[in-house]
Parts: C-alpha cells; structure tokens; sequence
C-alpha cells in the first residue's frame, strides 16, 4: 500500500510539473511578439493583422464585410421572397439600407483612424456633399410615384443602392 502511494505521490507531482511546463505564463514567454500574432491594435490605434502582425490589411478585412453584407441582404431577401406586398418590399430595402448604412458609418470611423487630418477633413466635406447628393438623388427618382404607394419603396431603393455604392467606393479610394 505504502508503494502505491509513493507511486501515486510521483505520479501526481510529474503531472503537475507537465502542466505547470504547458501554462507557462513568464514575461519572457508572453512578450515574445514576433512568434505569437496579435490582434487589436497597436500604441498608434492602427489595426493589426493577426496573420503578418503588420498595420496592413484593412482593405482586405473590409472586402469580406462588403460580400458579408451582400449574403445578409440575400437572406433577407430570401425570407421574403414569397411575399410581394409594398410592405414587405419596404422591409426589405429598410433592412437593406439599415445594412449599408451600419457598415458605411464603420468603414467612415476606420478611416478617421486611418487617414491624416488633411486627408479626413477632405474625406469628411466629401461626405457631407455626398448624403446631400445622395438624399437629393433618392427624393427626385422618389417623385415619379409622388401620392402612391411606391414613392417611399422608390426612396430608400435609392438611398440603399447609393449607400451601398459608397462602401465599395471608401473600402477601394481610401482603405490600405
């Protein structure tokens, strides 16, 4: 019995110093930042790719949210395919500009990060001209179904396909 036990004490003590060897948490272990790949950011808020560990790689990140987005609109879609009331078509494309919208305002805070002063001061006058051009666009193509039922679908048709145009157009023009 007395063996067993010694047997057992040994066994248990090799264990633990197995798992204390795998959970090694040293600074020297956890500092090691060109073995381990990170993610988050870096002391200048610039976005880390966990892959190259570089600042690079937004662009690519933003070119899946874009066909992300895509699959979440043909869901939509999908759900109401066999529904072709005005309602349900103002369902869809309210969702679908809420999407782009979302996803627009997201990749607008990236590149505040991103870009220069000089270049975000450009960008930000740009946009403001573009909601005007893109509200102004959505309410003249509205206006060929002014008093129907199809005026409001016809304005955010407009303002969800501009919307999402405007993504693709930052992700390209400006991301790294």
């Amino acid at each position: 019995m007395k063996n067993h036990r010694k047997l057992l004490v040994g066994m248990l003590a090799i264990i633990l110093v197995i798992v204390g060897a795998c959970g090694n948490t040293s600074d020297e272990t956890q500092n090691n930042d060109s073995l381990t790949p990170s993610t988050g950011n870096d002391d200048a808020g610039n976005h880390i790719d966990p892959i190259t560990n570089t600042t690079a790689g937004f662009k690519k990140e933003y070119h899946k949210k874009l066909a992300d987005t895509n699959k979440e609109v043909n869901e939509i879609r999908k759900k109401y395919a066999d529904d072709s009331s005005t309602y349900a078509m103002k369902k869809v494309e309210g969702d679908r500009y809420d999407l782009w919208d979302e996803l627009l305002n997201e990749i607008y805070g990236v590149l505040k990060e991103q870009l220069s002063t000089e270049e975000m001061d450009q960008l930000r006058d740009e946009q403001r001209s573009w909601i005007k051009q893109r509200d102004n666009a959505a309410k003249e193509a509205s206006l060929k179904f002014e008093g129907g039922t199809a005026e409001q679908l016809e304005y955010i048709v407009v303002l969800a396909n501009l919307t999402e145009e405007r993504c693709y157009e930052l992700v390209e023009t400006y991301m790294d």
